[in-house]
């Protein structure tokens, strides 16, 4: 099991590593090797027509561009760099803005140029393990150029909304387009910190309950997600803010103010990460003040035995000299007594009976000292009577 671990995280890094060998000149296109090939899809539209199809000859696109509104090309796959340097001249790109499309490491940005916005984000996926990956998006006057990393995204809506001539995408400019996929991006994080919430529901109840060895680890595996989540969301809320703020001709007024709302639903994704983060912390830390807990009553309960044993055993240890009489009146004159040996075990019950009723009362041997369930349930009580209060006042 251990091993299998550790194949996968080197299975996981390997696939993060960087491609390119630093020193290399600006624009250098090097792409991973085990980057699946392009595959293209082309959506023309206007208010009364869609067109979509599969494309493999590049020049469709022009001709596409020629005879629609708005044009939306898709590439799946950065494994040709031939078609990727075609697609770049087609589109008139800068070779940095390739380059980095290519390097799919790349944090949320936004980046203008003179025919187009260069825009980066990351997109969630639900493989083996949650993970994120690079979506790159060029807007120009009449396209929208994207591209996957992989086979599968999270912008299935956007395209049944084409499909179906639902609200107004197919009335609007390339603009609309590029916002409605930015924010089925960010909506598609929230299905999966609402699972990561009702996760930590279930391990709140097992650290309270004290129960599942593996809840540490489940609970760093959580802990984890939600960092990777943090990485992700923070320039993605930056960006979005530069990109409602910055006033661009490549992007209207009206779509601004859905960016806008865009920008809104990033930041309360980016405040449910952090609650969710600083609840994993606190669980980890009430699993490990409950693990001492127990600890500790465990350690009372060897104490208090080995208390209750010592005068016990020292007893014993007097009486087992045998020192007899004949020899010295000072020698131990219990020897010759008739009741001397019941004498001596009532001795013993009765120090220890002493003992047991001194923990009594000290509370030792009751619940005064509380069990971590006790003290969960009593935190969590007074942590509401604080936010009740805080509500009140406010």
């Amino acid at each position: 099991m251990a091993k299998r671990e550790r194949l996968k995280r080197l299975k996981r890094y390997a696939s993060r590593r960087r491609v390119s060998k630093p020193g290399l000149p600006p624009g250098t296109l090097i792409v991973d090797p085990t980057a699946p090939r392009p595959s293209i899809n082309l959506i023309g539209y206007g208010p009364d027509t869609l067109v979509e199809r599969e494309i493999e000859d590049l020049d469709e696109i022009t001709r596409a561009m020629a005879e629609f509104p708005v044009v939306w090309v898709n590439v799946v796959g950065l494994g040709d760099v031939g078609v990727i340097e075609r697609l770049g001249k087609l589109f008139k790109l800068h070779r940095l803005t390739l380059e980095d499309v290519v390097n799919v490491d790349q944090r949320p940005k936004v980046e203008q140029y003179d025919n187009c916005l260069f825009i980066v984000a990351r997109m969630p996926i639900l493989d083996e393990r949650l993970s994120t990956e690079q979506f790159s998006m060029f807007l120009g006057p009449k396209f929208v150029l994207t591209f996957d990393e992989r086979p599968g995204d999270c912008l299935k809506p956007v395209r049944e909304r084409l499909r179906s001539k639902r609200g107004r995408l197919r009335d609007a400019a390339a603009d609309y387009l590029a916002y409605a996929l930015l924010d089925t991006i960010v909506d598609a994080y929230f299905p999966i910190i609402e699972a990561y919430g009702e996760r930590l529901e279930v391990l709140e109840d097992a650290v309270v309950r004290g129960m599942g060895r593996d809840t540490p680890a489940r609970l760093l595996t959580v802990r984890h997600d939600l960092l990777m989540f943090r990485r992700a969301t923070w320039p993605l809320r930056d960006m979005l803010s530069s990109l409602y703020r910055d006033e661009t001709p490549l992007m209207s007024a009206e779509t601004r103010v859905y960016v806008r709302d865009c920008y809104d639903h990033s930041i309360r994704l980016l405040d449910v990460i952090e609650t969710y983060r600083e609840v994993t912390t606190g669980l980890m830390d009430l699993y490990m003040s409950g693990v001492s807990n127990r600890m500790n009553e465990i350690m009372k309960v060897l104490t208090m035995m080995s208390t209750v044993f010592i005068p016990l055993t020292f007893i014993a240890g007097i009486y087992g000299m045998n020192f007899h009489t004949q020899k010295s009146p000072w020698n131990m004159p219990e020897l010759e007594w008739y009741w001397g040996y019941p004498a001596c075990l009532l001795i013993m019950a009765v120090t220890a009976a002493f003992l047991g009723y001194y923990f009594y009362r000290k509370g030792w041997l009751t619940g005064d000292s509380h069990n971590f369930a006790d003290v969960a349930n009593r935190m969590q009580k007074e942590a509401r009577r604080a936010v009740d209060a805080a509500d009140v006042k406010r």
